[in-house]
Formats: structure tokens, C-alpha cells, sequence
């Protein structure tokens, strides 16, 4: 099998080559194409690939199996070659690179509003320039490798994913692994931990960023309400950290780590501008010196990117915990993303999937392997659109991902997805059909805003920071 990455030069593809290299992943593609805009950021993901396959990859990856060789890499900033001949794709771009990223977090920041790259004004800014170059990727596939697969990774996740279902239809596939971290995290603790990628039992909602376990069965019984009233089971992870024991009960669900945005905003909002950085420009101080430095490595080059990948999940959501307090030590180990990508696409090759840490990568069951992603509800999720992509459990075989029926979600939920989800169908139709009253309306309907007024500040600030955004709207009907 052939595998594209677009955005090939992105920070995190010498984790999908780790796993390529050896365990339950290897074999599975023969050749990798990497393709990116940026032939310097190329060269440097290249000498981190060759350092791996030279085998000189140090002790930080020995406990991820990553010795193997792995697939023949080839580079090319060509897009029209990169999809010639290929079977699945991989996407994980970033238009603007990281320093958008920080005007995506500045300009909320600066009007007093949450300045995150995914959640409320900096997740509709980044989807305003994410859209149109996937939909270019998207229509390229169409008429290169109409058969190939997209995987998509570039963020926000389920607002990119349904912006492309028009054009690819059953054939585009969002994933995030938070969701799946969180329904593992919560069963061990529980002191049930799921089998590599089973989903039995298992009752999750939501949209991307924005979902709920709501019931963790195992034997006949749900152990969610007995999880939910333990607060020294709670304090052993992440989510269970995230908000206080006795809200968590009174909710009788365990949320998405990124509702703490929205549980928890006024909080949330000045942790992060009491910071010295934010995260935008922290990653942004740390890729602009690494990547030369990666370029001219050599067999050193593995360790640097190592480094520099612990680094960077150590100050994840930050913002959210106190003074002193660490990630927990599996989630600074890696294995999220590319585990998830790869489950997904080991199912739809017709491949048995299973054997990731975490259960990531799927399990056979019933000839598919189940997984959460992000795909059209068709009915899945009661109270919202059959077209309306969601996150929710699914099954994956060479015929695409199934969403599994879940609840209806409790109305607070419910009205909360609703209302983003509007916001989400605004902004694809401002970013794919340059509506720019769209973009306001979703600016000033979303949730974490909720101002007519500071939407037309914001659209303004992100114009100013984003001159192609006028070129967009030049465009539109």
C-alpha cells in the first residue's frame, strides 16, 4: 500500500513512520509519500526518518517497538505527484504554520475572549483557512486516486471532515484520539480496563472536542456511576483531574477533556493570559530554532525531535492543571494520533487491526474494528442531523465507517451540541463558499461568544491577522 501524508513536514509524522516500523503496523504500507509546501520542513522530517531507520533511535523509543525498518520514504512538494498511485491518505495541514496559531489565540485573547487554536473564535479561524485547502486536497483526489482513502487529522477535526464529505462522501474519515484516550482512561480506572479496542459497553457522544462518556458497562453492569462517586479514582487521570468530583456526579458523565473550555471558561481564560506564553508561541519558539537543527543532525536527529516531542505534550492544557502537577506518564508516551490513523486504516484495507497501546488501533470484531471517530451521524445521535458529522463509536471495514446508535443525549447536551454544531455548519459555508456574513454569524452565535458585536471584531482581527481571508470572501456567493 501506498500512504500520502499531506503536510508531510508536520511535527508529528515521525510518530506514524515509529509505527510503521514494527509491531502490529508493520508491513502495512510499502511505500510513504510526504508531501509539504515547505521543502525545508521536508528535509527535517526526512532526517528524523533516517535516523529512525538507521536504528539509532535511543532509549525513548525502545519502549515503542520503533527498531524495524520501515517503509521506503520519498519527498515531493508536488501535490499532483503526490497522489498519483495512491491508496490512502493521511492529512494533517496547518495553513499559516504556528505563527497563525498564535494570531488564532491573540486576537480572542485580546477582546478578553478564550484564545485556543480549536475551541470557540480560534477554532472558526483556523477552520476559515483549513477548509479551502483541504477541499483543494479533496477535489485533487477526486480526479488523481478516486478510490484512495482520506484520513483526515487537520484540525478543527469535525468541522474540516464535514466540510469534505460533499466532495468524498463515505470516503473521508475524521479521527482524534482524546475521545478514545478518555473511554481507556476511564475503564481503568474503573478497574476494568477494556480489551486492545473494545467498545462494548462503551456510550460516548459528542462532536469533536465537545462529547460525554455517558455509560462504561462491563458484565451487565454500568460502572460509570460508581467511577463518577470516587473521587480518589477520579484524581488518577487526566479527566477525572479536570473537574471537581461532585460536578462530575451530578452530571453522570465524564466529559471530553476540552469541555473544560466550556465548563470552566472564566478559569480558563486567565490561566492562559496570566501565562508568560501562550501555547501557540511556545511551540512556535521551540519548531522555528528545531527544525534547522533537526535538518542538519544526522543519526542525532531522532533524539532531538524526541526531546522536543515530550516537551511539547508535557505543556498540553497546561492552562488546566495546578501548580506543579504533570501529565501522566502514558500520555507523555506518544501513540495517540497516528495509532488511531493507522487502526483506521489497517480496517478499511481489510486488514485485522489490534495490538496498539491504548486499544487505539482498533480490534477485530464482527469483521471490523471499532473505534471513535468522526463521521455523517445517520442517526446515530438523536436530536441532531443525519448529515451532521459527529463523534461517536464506530465500526470500520473496507466499506467505510458505521456509526453506532447512542443515546439521546440529556438536553443540556443535547442543546449545547446543537448550538455548536450551527456554528460549525456556518463556518464551512463562509470558508467553502466565501460567505463572509456566514463567518459573523457563526462568530456571534458560538457559545463562548454569544456577541454580534465582538463576532464583527473578531472577523476584523482575523482579516488583519489573515489577508487571504478577503480573497475568500472576493470569491463568494
Amino acid at each position: 500500500m501506498r500512504l500520502m501524508i499531506a503536510g508531510g513536514g508536520g511535527f508529528r509524522v515521525p510518530l506514524v513512520y515509529r509505527a510503521l516500523s514494527s509491531g502490529p503496523f508493520a508491513g502495512l504500507v510499502r511505500e510513504l509519500v510526504l508531501f509539504d509546501v515547505d521543502p525545508l520542513r521536508l528535509a527535517a522530517i526526512k532526517a528524523v526518518l533516517s535516523s529512525i531507520g538507521s536504528g539509532d533511535v535511543g532509549a525513548g523509543a525502545a519502549g515503542s517497538g520503533a527498531a524495524g525498518p520501515g517503509p521506503a520514504v520519498r519527498t515531493t512538494t508536488s501535490l499532483a505527484d503526490a497522489l498519483d498511485g495512491t491508496d490512502m491518505v493521511f492529512a494533517a495541514i496547518r495553513p499559516g504554520g504556528t505563527a497563525g496559531r498564535i494570531a488564532d489565540e491573540r486576537v480572542a485573547l485580546g477582546l478578553g475572549l478564550l484564545g485556543q487554536e480549536t475551541t470557540g473564535a480560534g477554532g472558526i479561524s483556523y477552520a476559515l483557512r483549513s477548509i479551502p485547502g483541504m477541499l483543494e486536497l479533496a477535489r485533487e483526489m477526486k480526479r488523481r486516486c478516486p478510490e484512495a482513502w482520506l484520513v483526515n487529522f487537520t484540525n478543527p477535526a469535525g468541522m474540516v471532515t464535514e466540510a469534505l464529505v460533499p466532495v468524498l462522501g463515505t470516503r473521508v474519515i475524521g479521527i482524534c484520539d482524546s475521545a478514545g484516550a478518555l473511554v481507556h482512561r476511564a475503564a481503568r480506572a474503573a478497574g476494568a480496563p477494556l480489551p486492545e479496542g473494545k467498545l462494548d459497553g462503551v456510550g460516548y457522544y459528542g462532536l469533536n472536542h465537545l462529547g460525554w462518556l455517558y455509560r462504561l458497562e462491563s458484565g451487565g453492569k454500568d460502572l460509570l456511576p460508581g467511577l463518577l462517586a470516587d473521587a480518589q479514582a477520579l484524581s488518577g487521570f487526566e479527566e477525572g483531574r479536570l473537574f471537581p468530583q461532585p460536578f462530575l456526579q451530578s452530571l453522570g458523565c465524564l466529559p471530553n477533556e476540552y469541555l473544560y473550555y466550556y465548563y470552566d471558561t472564566g478559569r480558563a481564560v486567565g490561566a492562559i493570559r496570566a501565562m508568560a506564553q501562550t501555547r501557540g508561541e511556545s511551540i512556535h519558539e521551540q519548531q522555528s530554532g528545531l527544525y534547522p537543527a533537526l535538518a542538519a543532525a544526522g543519526p542525532r536527529a531522532y533524539g532531538l525531535w524526541d526531546a522536543a516531542r515530550r516537551s511539547r505534550e508535557e505543556g498540553y492544557l497546561a492552562e488546566a492543571r495546578a501548580s506543579g502537577e504533570q501529565r501522566d506518564e502514558d500520555d507523555l508516551a506518544g501513540g495517540g494520533y497516528e495509532r488511531v490513523a493507522l487502526g483506521v486504516m489497517r480496517a478499511l484495507s481489510g486488514g485485522v487491526s489490534g495490538g496498539a497501546p491504548g486499544g487505539a488501533s482498533g480490534r477485530a470484531s464482527g469483521g471490523g474494528a471499532e473505534l471513535i471517530l468522526n463521521t455523517p451521524n445517520a442517526g446515530a445521535v438523536p436530536g441532531l442531523p443525519a448529515d451532521a458529522v459527529v463523534e461517536v463509536p464506530c465500526v470500520v471495514t473496507p466499506d467505510g465507517a458505521v456509526p453506532l446508535p447512542q443515546d439521546r443525549p440529556a438536553d443540556a447536551q443535547l442543546a449545547l451540541m446543537q448550538r455548536v454544531k450551527e456554528v460549525e455548519r456556518l463556518t464551512v459555508s463562509a470558508a467553502a463558499h466565501g460567505r463572509r456574513d456566514d463567518a459573523v454569524r457563526a462568530f456571534a452565535l458560538h457559545p463562548l461568544i454569544d456577541s454580534d458585536k465582538l463576532a464583527v471584531e473578531l472577523l476584523a482581527g482575523y482579516e488583519a491577522a489573515f489577508p487571504a481571508l478577503g480573497l475568500l470572501w472576493h470569491g463568494g456567493d
